[in-house]
């Protein structure tokens, strides 16, 4: 990590005197927010996290301008009940919200509500009471389908989106390259928001669909890569992500299409900066910029080039607990009052704090309603160095891409001080791991820790009775094993005499959304009665690997030839 510290020490710049004010830090103006979640992207996927290939200037000179806190947390190992946390500040399983939103029958399946509860106190709604302008730009992923709330019943005074109820962010059916110029798009809408508002304050999420699976940039985008040799062994990646990408079967066409994706998301980003810098709000504008989880796993059947994401030295990736499938960045830019420069390597935070910590800056008193699991961290935000007053709690109750690995800890995860450790629900087979001393995780200490251990097996437990019933729990602590996404159902008997067999052509052309002859994973999923046989089924058909699926792979399965 040094390749990255440097980095930051040469980008550094003075830090300004923060003049805090004798009620802690309340500001005199409102500050302007800007939350820019990525999807995906693992705690090394940037140059100034010491990616050896990438190019991200824009995002290494947000570094520079501001704090990294490299002991940043999201509350989850998938998408939905991480951005959960952000909005409530609330562990996700307080809502029952254990894994990604599907379809009504998997979210049932797995004890889950279709969309998170929009009576519930978010960020959005009580920035928008204390008469801040509201919008939501980019992915969702909180719920949809039939009878699904819109962004704008969470707070959002107007949005544009990926995967919500609410008013669509362009026409991905009509465009094959959709996904590669969605933070574009995502940008557009920001910074049309914000002249609009510019007198704030104002907050927005721009939420980017990058860099999740399927990637398939441009061929301009492309271009900047198209040398690019990668290796396995490069010294800039730790052990286990070393031995991980041993073992992609494209590496180097795998990295050029993850390079060039995440290299547009931070052109596209660097447009947002420079457009805050014109209008003169930089000063007066927090940016928080993190990633929903870890990196994807190139095993997954869409997502072979997305899936070369670099959890750097940390162990494992998304759908783990352990770091990489967890631990993201934290980067924070206020030029009037964060320091520059700083990279905070103790400070231990999480997503859960992000609605307390944003309230207190804006000047917000929650009520005793609202009771946030996260904590107030302005001041750590502002330059202070202190712990936590509270741990960091998780829940991960499936299957985890990678268990061969050394991916899948127990059920329980709880970060306090220097320790994290991992027990099931009925107390078995805890892990312990000093995280400053080994965050590769490769050293458990439970044995030669037992009243450290002891001390945490008692508050995740304490942890766990305190979150409301779920029969997906109940299921996964009476078997010491993990609920299948959803239960895997009997092999299907032959078919009804009588009744016709499947058109398969018929079926392609209609999970086909976008007419471009290929069904991604999504839309192969699309009424897939259940989506764990789905996924499972996907890569067998995949008779290229190419992460899609053509007509006649689809029609014969995989047996054909193209």
């Amino acid at each position: 990590m040094k390749h990255g510290i440097a980095i930051l020490a040469a980008l550094h710049l003075a830090p300004l005197a923060l003049a805090i004010a004798a009620d802690g830090g309340r500001p005199a103006k409102s500050p302007n927010v800007i939350f820019i979640l990525t999807d995906d992207q693992g705690w090394g996927d940037a140059r100034f996290a010491g990616h050896p290939y990438v190019r991200t200037p824009h995002l290494d000179r947000l570094a520079g301008q501001g704090t990294w806190f490299r002991q940043f947390y999201v509350a989850a190992t998938v998408c939905s009940p991480s951005r959960c946390a952000f909005m409530t500040g609330h562990v996700p399983a307080r809502h029952l919200i254990h894994g990604h939103f599907s379809d009504h029958a998997s979210n049932a399946a797995r004890s889950m509500p279709n969309w998170l509860d929009p009576g519930v106190a978010t960020l959005p709604k009580l920035l928008r009471d204390a008469g801040y302008s509201t919008a939501h730009f980019g992915k969702w992923h909180l719920g949809s389908g039939t009878g699904a709330p819109p962004p704008e019943a969470y707070g959002f005074d107007v949005s544009k989106t990926v995967g919500s109820a609410g008013a669509p962010l362009g026409e991905d059916a009509k465009d094959p390259y959709f996904r590669a110029k969605s933070t574009a798009l995502i940008v557009d809408e920001t910074i049309e928001f914000i002249r609009g508002h510019k007198d704030g304050p104002f907050y927005v999420n721009a939420w980017t669909l990058l860099p999740h699976a399927p990637l398939k940039p441009t061929p301009e985008q492309l271009r900047e890569y198209e040398t690019l040799a990668p290796k396995a062994d490069d010294p800039a990646f730790g052990p286990w992500m070393q031995k991980y990408l041993a073992g992609a079967k494209d590496l180097a066409g795998q990295m050029r299409v993850f390079c060039a994706s995440l290299t547009d998301l931070d052109t596209q980003l660097g447009r947002l900066f420079a457009a805050l810098d014109e209008m003169g709000l930089a000063n007066d504008t927090i940016i928080f910029l993190s990633s929903d989880n870890g990196p994807e796993d190139y095993r997954i059947g869409n997502a072979a080039n997305a899936g070369v994401g670099s959890a750097g030295p940390l162990r494992a990736r998304k759908r783990s607990m352990y770091e990489g499938g967890i631990r993201t960045f934290g980067l924070l830019r206020w030029p009037a009052r964060v320091p520059a420069g700083r990279v905070d390597e103790t400070s231990v935070i999480g997503a859960v704090d992000f609605l307390p910590t944003i309230c207190r800056l804006a000047g917000i008193e929650l009520s005793p309603g609202v009771r946030p699991d996260g904590e107030d961290v302005s001041d750590i935000w502002l330059g202070a160095t202190r712990p936590r007053n509270s741990p960091l709690h998780w829940e991960w109750l499936f299957s985890v891409q990678g268990a061969d690995d050394g991916y899948m800890p127990p059920m329980l995860a709880v970060r306090d001080g220097p320790w994290k450790l991992f027990v099931n629900h009925d107390g078995s087979r805890p892990q312990l791991y000093n995280i400053p001393t080994d965050p590769g995780e490769q050293h458990d200490v439970a044995g030669a820790q037992p009243d450290v251990a002891k001390e945490l097996i008692a508050k995740a437990l304490a942890w766990h009775r305190s979150l409301p019933p779920s029969k997906a729990r109940d299921q996964a602590a009476a078997t010491g094993g993990v609920v299948e996404t959803p239960p895997r159902r009997p092999k299907a008997r032959a078919a009804t005499p009588g009744k016709p067999p499947l058109d398969r052509r018929a079926a392609f052309a209609e999970k086909d959304a976008d007419r471009d002859g290929r069904l991604t994973l999504e839309e192969y999923l699309h009424r897939f009665p259940d989506e764990a046989e789905g996924r499972r089924r996907f890569p067998t058909f995949d008779a290229n690997k190419d992460g899609v699926l053509s007509e006649t792979e689809f029609v014969t399965m995989g047996k054909g030839r193209e």
